[in-house]
């Protein structure tokens, strides 16, 4: 028999694995809205071939410290998914490249530089810039976020980088 002190560690593991498989949400609907999972969405990784330098570190609250993205080693990005250009430009002295993907979903590069102009449409895996020095990033490394209706999400719950949780035997 299993003693008590046991069962109640093994039911709080089961109660923390279950929030996080309902805060990665790889399989939800990203809204009410009948919207494909995140995950189904075709995103493929704009760099090649891919090397994670800095993952995702999501802030305790909205204004938090954190990592609002994934840092990708490369040189060239290419777009995620088809989209129009919805910003290019610098911002605090770093080139920036931001893709609006419809849906709410929007992605945005940083340090890059590109000939790209607002209101161009992109088609999923077109070169979009080439990436420079400046900002948080190492050099050679290209820092990608996502937002989804204004709030930044794990971008690579759209690229299938998210495992899954799985409950390991006890005891």
């Amino acid at each position: 028999m299993t003693p008590p002190s046991a069962r109640r560690r093994l039911a709080a593991i089961v109660v923390i694995l279950t929030l996080c498989a309902a805060l990665v949400g790889m399989n939800a609907p990203a809204r009410g809205d009948g919207a494909a999972p995140l995950a189904e969405r075709g995103w493929v990784w704009p760099v090649s071939p891919v090397r994670i330098v800095r993952g995702w570190e999501a802030p305790a609250h909205p204004y938090g410290p954190g990592h609002r993205g994934v840092d990708l080693a490369g040189t060239e990005v290419r777009a995620p998914a088809d989209g129009v250009v919805a910003f290019v430009g610098a911002v605090a002295g770093r080139g920036v490249l931001t893709i609006d993907h419809g849906g709410g979903l929007v992605s945005s590069f940083e340090p890059v530089v590109s000939d790209l102009a607002v209101g161009e449409h992109v088609a999923r895996g077109q070169p979009l810039a080439m990436v420079a020095e400046g900002g948080h990033t190492a050099p050679a490394t290209v820092h990608l976020g996502v937002r989804l209706d204004g709030e930044y999400v794990n971008p690579l719950r759209l690229l299938g980088g998210v495992p899954r949780a799985v409950l390991l035997p006890c005891c």
